[in-house]
This record gives structure tokens, sequence and C-alpha cells, in this order.
């Protein structure tokens, strides 16, 4: 068990192309065993290869109750196969330290990956839950994308990270996605008590 040294925002290993796994040998899963230990030791629900300065196509996730027994999911090859619906997500990321900004997401993916055996199987995640967020959120870095690349207001992130000490927003790795952006707005004009619920939920968790 080792506790891997997690890469920030800034380091050009969080931009660079990842390769696939092309076979899952015991030194790739002694990586997903300290992947796990160093996302469970920093208290996150997910954690991509490239943030431990590996490019390579594997992330993993726990979405389980805190409180719980843990639930680690392992990806390697992952592929979105299918997506549909928008949310608004808060997210933050072990890469960029307390820093969270409003980002767009798809609301359902359908995902297709090999486990930590080497074993195919195909996951499906719905109605904005916090896994079908996540999945979406590191498959992203096997991309060289970050979450800020999905930012709804590039000003409200800069003032963020400015915060924290972390370079701006890229302008050049911004995602057009007015067509995601329409859908959450439409939603949020129907729903306005969610919208509430959720700035209010926000506030506090600035205030910790």
């Amino acid at each position: 068990m080792s506790i891997l040294k997690i890469v920030e925002y800034g380091n050009s290993v969080l931009r660079a192309p990842t390769k696939e796994v092309s076979k899952v040998s015991k030194k790739i899963k002694n990586l997903i065993t300290d992947m796990l230990d160093t996302m469970y030791q920093a208290n996150g629900v997910g954690l991509a290869a490239p943030q431990v300065g590996e490019s390579l196509k594997i992330f993993v996730i726990d979405v389980s109750d805190p409180n719980g027994p843990i639930n680690p999911l392992v990806f390697i090859n992952p592929k979105i196969i299918k997506k549909s619906g928008a949310i608004n997500s808060y997210e933050g990321c072990l890469s960029f330290p307390k820093a969270y900004t409003n980002v767009r997401r798809y609301a359902n993916v359908m995902v297709k990956a090999l486990d930590i055996n080497g074993r195919p199987f195909i996951m499906e995640a719905k109605d904005g839950e916090l896994l079908a967020r996540a999945i979406q959120h590191e498959f992203d870095h096997l991309e060289g994308k970050l979450f800020i690349d999905h930012c709804r207001n590039r000003f409200d992130a800069n003032n963020v990270l400015a915060k924290y000490n972390l370079p701006p927003v890229d302008d050049s790795y911004l995602i057009d996605e007015d067509f995601l952006e329409k859908e959450i707005c439409e939603y949020e004009k129907n729903h306005p008590e969610e919208v509430q619920k959720r700035n209010k939920e926000i506030e506090e968790s600035q205030k910790q």
C-alpha cells in the first residue's frame, strides 16, 4: 500500500493524452490499489491515473456513504457509450484543493470498461446522481479535460481559482456546450425551488 502524490492543476500531465492498458498486469493492479488508497486518504470520491502522474486510461470511484462500507469501482480503458439529459453539477477535484464551481454535465451516462481483473462490464448511472457525475469527471481526466472546462460561468470559476492560488481557466480548453446550458436553464426556470436549495447548500459549504 502506498499513498501517491496527487498532482495539482497547472501540471502538464493533466492535459497529456493517456494510453490504453494493454494488459491488466500485477503492476497495473498495484497502481489501482495505490490509487484507491490515495483517494480514500484524500477523502475523494474519484481519482484518475493522470492525477498521480500516470498517463493511463484508468480511474477509480467510490460514491458510497462515508459512514458505511466502502464500494470501490475500477474502470480500465473506459468508453462512454451513451449520454443524455443535462444537469448543473457543483464540482471540485483533488487536483484543485478546495476549489469548487458550477459545471454542465449530462444527467445520464452508460460506460463500458474493464474491471481490476480485466473483465468487461457495462454500467449505467441516471438522473444526475453522484455516480453519473463522477464517471464524467474522471473520464474527462483521461481525455486531458478538466471540470473547469465545463464551467457555467468563467468569471466565477476564475475568482474561485484565484482564491486558492490556482491558475485561471484556460479559454482554449473551454467546451462549447450551449445545448446543455439551454437545457439546464430551462430546467432551473421551471424548478426555482431546487435552484434556491442548491445555492443555499453552496453557501453553507463555503462557510466550512
